[in-house]
């Protein structure tokens, strides 16, 4: 049998996975990305808890291309980051681009989170 695309990105994943896991101090910064939308959250894997989630969808301003909103989303996460309490701020996370290529939509979240202030 064939197999699509989608579960050899999960695959991908998977072999990522294996390697990178997110702590309260350096959490892990997950993507996804559909076809209309992309998301970004950051995780304590130790935990198992989400502690921060961003996508396009709280944009004010939705206009441009999809990697232009990316690149925003990336800055909204980084930003919401950054203004967290005292204890609990975080600056540096581990960057898990989900299977997908570093590349396009994915590429432009992670320069958008840098340029926000995220250490990767």
């Amino acid at each position: 049998m064939k197999e699509n695309k989608n579960s050899k990105r999960i695959t991908r994943h998977k072999r990522i996975r294996a390697k990178i896991k997110g702590t309260i101090e350096i959490p892990r910064l997950g993507v996804f990305r559909s076809n209309k939308h992309i998301y970004a959250q950051l995780v304590d894997d130790e935990a198992g808890k989400i502690i921060l989630l961003a996508s396009d969808l709280e944009l004010k301003k939705k206009s441009g291309k999809k990697s232009e909103l990316a690149h925003q989303v990336g800055e909204l996460l980084a930003k919401k980051a950054l203004e967290l309490p005292a204890g609990k701020k975080i600056e540096k996370v581990i960057f898990d681009r989900g299977g997908y290529q570093y590349h396009g939509r994915i590429k432009a979240l992670a320069e958008g989170a840098r340029k926000g202030g995220l250490k990767f």
